[in-house]
This record gives C-alpha cells, structure tokens and sequence, in this order.
C-alpha cells in the first residue's frame, strides 16, 4: 500500500543546498527541480544494493493505449538497507509492491522516486528481490527520439505501430526500475504481451512466443549481457523478419536480424548490405562485438533512430546521409543512422556513461565512428575530410560535460566537439599505431561497464603517457576552443617563432605540427610564450594542421 506522509526533513535539507548551490551559478544554468534531483543523486537507497536481474512481464494494449504489468528485481545488498529507492513515473499507478516472500511492502512516493520500505533491515552481500506490480498510460512520445515516451502509432495500412524511446527521460516513463545509469543487470528477461496479428521486438534472444487466450500473444526475450535501462525497448508491429550472418571465419559468426514493415522488405535487404563491412571496421579498431550470444538485430521504427542493445532502431527512410542529406560529402557514402546507432553497441551500450552529465562518452566516440568507417572503407583522407565537415555543426553554446547529479546532459556538441577533440588528440600524438591501441584497450577495459570523465580521462592518459587532464577540460569543460597565438620578430638576420596556447585552462598544452615555409615543426605549446629560432631571414609562411581543432592567431 501507499504511505500518505510526509518526507524526512534530511531530503528538505539536502534539496535547500542542491538548490542554492546551482542558484549561484552563472545565468546560462538552468533551474533544477525536486525530481531532478531524486532522478539523478546516487543516494543511500540507491548505493547500498546492486541490481543482477530484471524479470520484466508487461501487457500493452494499443485500443486503451495502456500498459499493466510487473517487474520484479532481484538484487544484492551493497551496505546495511531498511529502505531501497526505485523509479516510475507518477502517472503510472503503483498496485502493490511485494519481497521475495510474497509479502507486501509500504511505500512512500515522491516525484517519479518509489522509496520502499523493508520488512527488516538487510545487510551486505544478501541476495533479495523487490516485485513492483503496475499499471497506467504511459507519457506519449513528444518528439522522439529526443522527447520521448510511447509512441502509439499507425502504419500506412492502419496496423498499431507502437515503440518506445527514453534516452535521458529515464526508462522508469513505462516500467519500474532502478532509474541511473550507474547500475545495470548482469542479465534480464522481457515478456511482452501484444494482439496477435502483431509482433514484438525487444533486446536479446527470442526464446518463445506463446499464446493467451484468443487475442494475445507473449513474446519472451532474454537479454543475456549487462544492459542499461534507457536501452530496454518494445517495437510492436506488422513486421516482416529476415536474417543474415556476418562471418569472421568458418567458424565464427554472428546472426543478423531485421524486422521492417512488409513494404520496405527489398528496400531494407539493398540498404543493410552495409552492415557486414560497418561490423568488421568497428571490431578492428574497437574489439569483438559486445553483444554475441544476443545478436545484433535492426528494428524500423517511425522515429529517426536509437541505439537500443541489440535492437537498434531505425528510421532513415534507407537512405545514406542522414534522410539523404549530410555536413560532407563523404557522409553520403553511408547509412549515418545505421552507422551512428550501432557506433553505440560498443559506446553507449557496452561502454556506458554512469551519470547522464557524461553522455559525451556516448556521442563524442560514437560519432568518432562514423569517421572510422568512412576511413576503413575510403582511406584517412576521406576520413579527414569528413571530420572537417563536423566543424559546422558546433555550436559552442556551453560545455560538452553536463551537471552531475541532477540528469542534466551537456551540450549537443558532445557530439561533433567531442569526436574533433579525439581526432585532434591522434594527430597531435602522431602515432597511429598507439592511439588505435590505446582505444581499442580502453573499450575492451571497459566492456559491460559503466565509467565516468575521471575513467576515461584516466585511462587514456596513462595508455598514451601523457597527462590529458587539460586537454579534456578545455573541450568538454570549457565552452570556447584553445587558440594557438603565433608571432614571429627579427632575430639579427633571421626570424624567430614565438608561440603559446590561449586558453581557459591554465597550463593547457596540446602538441601540435605546423607548416612553416614548407617544413613540418613540432611544437610543445603551453599557457605561456615560448620562441624559436627559425633559420631563414624570409618571412614565414605558416600553415596549422587542419586536422587539430583549434584557433590559429597570427600575430605580426
């Protein structure tokens, strides 16, 4: 049942400070709520127990537009608990919440937080479960992907056509869970009950599909690997199903599956050709596919795409560019949103961001990616040109690195800045060799993980040997990008090159190559002028590498 009281004054308290804390900030910072804060902040009644599996068994009808179900979560106790936070959104109705005993809990809702209390208090290294029952009409999808919730649609022949997007929303808009990036299942069940004259696509291995009575069918999947909640999807429709492999050998293989709408079938068959080629680049630079015993698989959806574990959504009309268009021309030779989603299989879904303020380690690699492929099938030139391209999306409106704590993502240049800033860092270091190593070992590091900035930045840093703390600050923290100052003066009969970087992080020192009448020199620059001597007493001719994000300030 539901507990009518009021909240402890310690939540009062901590809201105050969050809320005045963020008040103080400069003018561009948005205001946080109540529910920011229970849907982003890893308190107590979160810490202190670690999900393993979720069981989740829904119901969807399209005519009431209603979902009704449960989710039961089996989990083990961090650090001593009598109570454990889980998430739904309150429009959905809570019916009961029962312990592995079958017992019914209390409970205390308070924006889309359920605070549950134990039976008695639990202690470290114990296996419980909770079983949350539910029901209600689930938010509608706005704009989705980017605003979602359930889209209850129809296709051109009337059929329901109903998906699900909630990447930043949070998952809990249509089932129970433990809502923050930071925890995932090692594995999870999804049974999904639909009419049946329509089908249903979620995550992971099929294993049945069953009848109810004479209207119903359930469709059980299983996800057999670690998976975030934002990434567990429905896609219910007339789907028409077709499988290919993918061979690494003989020996080796990977199933491929897609489910699209009965009059895309030739369309989608031409267009997935790519798929086979996009695997083989992204596991040479990046590792084995993360997801094996659960297929790779591409759903249709009415919306433009999203990278759901192993059912990646796809609305691209089967074009290449994104809807036929695109910031390059090299970004035409390829299906981007087929591409870019399934970038996320191995950064998103494998490699996951534990707040959503580090949603770059998502968007910054998968975008990255799309370059990748262009160069394993083009060449590096091609590549590069494509990186250029990105230049004219960014906007340097704010950092790249969100607001922890409060499910506050940073800005959309974590897509394009953050994919320049890595390509900035391989030409700066001059060693391929070294910097495919280093990113494929930090993706193997981290596979069916989660990690945060510090990890990554980390992580690089000591592979590359080379401290990238002020690197990073100054693309993803800092709104503006580092401008390489340069001016040369009269040195007896010769020119010498003075040069420093200018910048918001003091001491900011990326390496970099510039042409200087036709010779390749290698500068250190740091915060502060450095100078030298050139031998020739023609004036310079100075040329930056266009493959360096960067400002260039001649100063004469």
């Amino acid at each position: 049942m539901e507990v009518k009281r009021s909240w402890s004054g310690r939540f009062l308290m901590l809201g105050f400070f969050v809320f005045a804390y963020f008040s103080g900030l400069a003018q561009m910072m948005p205001e946080f709520t109540l529910a920011d804060t229970l849907r982003g902040m890893l308190r107590p009644e979160r810490t202190g127990y670690d999900v393993n599996f979720y069981d989740l068994v829904v119901k969807v009808d399209p005519a009431k537009q209603w979902l009704s179900g449960q989710n039961r979560i089996e989990y083990t106790v961090v650090h001593g608990i009598d109570r454990i936070q889980v998430d739904l959104f309150p429009n959905m109705e809570i019916l009961k919440i029962e312990d592995e005993h079958g017992r019914k809990l209390k409970y205390e809702r308070i924006e889309g937080a359920v605070f549950i209390e134990l039976k008695s208090r639990q202690y470290g290294g114990n296996r419980h479960a909770v079983t949350v029952l539910y029901e209600g009409k689930p938010r509608a999808a706005v704009k989705p992907p980017w605003d979602g919730g359930v889209s209850w649609g129809k296709d051109k022949d009337g059929e329901d056509w109903i998906v699900v997007t909630c990447q930043g929303l949070g998952a809990s808009v249509w089932w129970p869970n433990k809502d923050h990036q930071s925890d995932e299942p090692d594995s999870m069940r999804i049974s999904i009950t639909v009419p049946n004259h329509l089908m249903n696509i979620s995550n992971g291995r099929l294993r049945s599909v069953k009848p109810v009575g004479k209207d119903w069918n359930t469709y059980e999947w299983f996800v057999h690997h670690p998976i975030n909640n934002y990434s567990v999807t429905m896609n219910i429709g007339n789907y028409v199903h077709f499988r290919e492999w993918y061979y690494r050998s003989k020996t080796d293989s990977l199933s491929l599956d897609y489910y699209v709408l009965p009059e895309n079938l030739g369309k989608a068959r031409s267009q997935f050709k790519q798929v086979p080629s996009m695997l083989a680049c992204f596991e040479q630079y990046f590792g084995p596919y993360p997801f094996p015993e659960d297929g790779y698989k591409v759903v249709e959806a009415p919306h433009p795409g999203m990278e759901h574990q192993s059912a990646i959504a796809y609305g691209n009309q089967f074009r290449n560019g994104y809807m036929g268009s695109s910031h390059s021309a090299e970004g035409k030779w390829f299906d981007f949103i087929l591409v870019h989603e399934s970038a996320h299989e191995w950064y998103g879904n494998s490699v996951t961001a534990k707040d959503v303020a580090d949603m770059w380690i998502h968007e910054s690699f998968g975008t990255y990616m799309e370059a990748v492929y262009v160069e394993c099938l083009y060449g590096p030139e091609a590549a590069n040109r494509y990186m250029q391209g990105l230049r004219r999306t960014v906007l340097l409106d704010r950092p790249v690195v969100g607001i922890y704590n409060v499910n506050y993502e940073g800005s959309r240049d974590m897509y394009s800045k953050g994919a320049l800033m890595l390509h900035s860092l391989r030409y700066a270091l001059e060693d391929d060799a070294l910097w495919w190593d280093v990113l494929k070992r930090m993706t193997l590091f981290y596979r069916h993980q989660t990690t945060d900035y510090e990890g990554v930045t980390e992580f690089m840093s000591r592979l590359l040997s080379r401290d990238l703390s002020r690197v990073f600050e100054q693309y993803l923290k800092k709104v503006a990008l580092p401008e390489l100052e340069l001016k040369w003066v009269k040195q007896g009969r010769n020119f010498a090159l003075q040069y420093r970087w200018v910048a918001d992080v003091d001491g900011f020192d990326l390496p970099v190559t510039i042409d200087v009448n036709g010779e390749k020199i290698r500068l250190e620059p740091v915060t502060y002028w450095q100078s030298l001597p050139l031998k020739t007493s023609k004036k310079p001719k100075i040329t930056g590498n266009p493959n360096v994000y960067m400002k260039i300030n001649y100063q004469k």
